[in-house]
């Protein structure tokens, strides 16, 4: 009797296995990150240097991912951070950011929203320290909750 097995039919399928995982791993959720993100208070007050920070889209961009400025009518700005992809799914960032004409560091954390099944919520730091619930020299110059309002839909450019 003839072997209903061939071994170019186990390398067949041992190639399509690795394909499915090698899909299954580019299909994993996505960042809790990733989305345009705006302001949850509408009457928040801007000053110059905190005003590219009111709605900003956080998407890939390259081998790492970005926060990009979006302004009041829906155009795309200024490259506001980079973080790596391997702390895409972090619950809390730590990176550099302009704040006017200098860098300073900025601090995000995510977190389901209670309130809203399904929603999230970022909370974000810039300021001269890290950690941001101590005094003086630590406290942020820029404070900020947001709300996810969709999908990203600028890039870095």
């Amino acid at each position: 009797m003839r072997a209903l097995f061939h071994p170019i039919a186990a390398v067949s399928i041992a190639l399509a296995l690795v394909s499915s995982v090698a899909v299954s791993a580019r299909m994993a959720a996505p960042s809790p990150y990733f989305g345009r993100w705006t302001v949850s208070d509408p009457a928040e007050k801007f000053t110059a240097k905190g005003r590219p920070y009111k709605t900003f889209d956080i998407a890939p961009c390259g081998k790492d991912f970005c926060g990009v400025s979006v302004g009041d009518k829906g155009q795309c700005g200024a490259v506001l951070f980079r973080f790596l992809t391997k702390h895409s799914r972090e619950p809390m960032l730590h990176g550099h950011a302009p704040w006017g004409k200098v860098k300073k560091n900025i601090q995000l954390e995510t977190w389901d929203n209670p309130e809203t099944p399904g929603s999230r919520q970022m909370e974000m730091y810039i300021g001269d320290g890290y950690d941001f619930g101590g005094r003086s020299d630590s406290m942020p110059k820029y404070n900020a909750v947001y709300k996810r309002i969709g999908e990203a839909r600028c890039k870095a450019r």
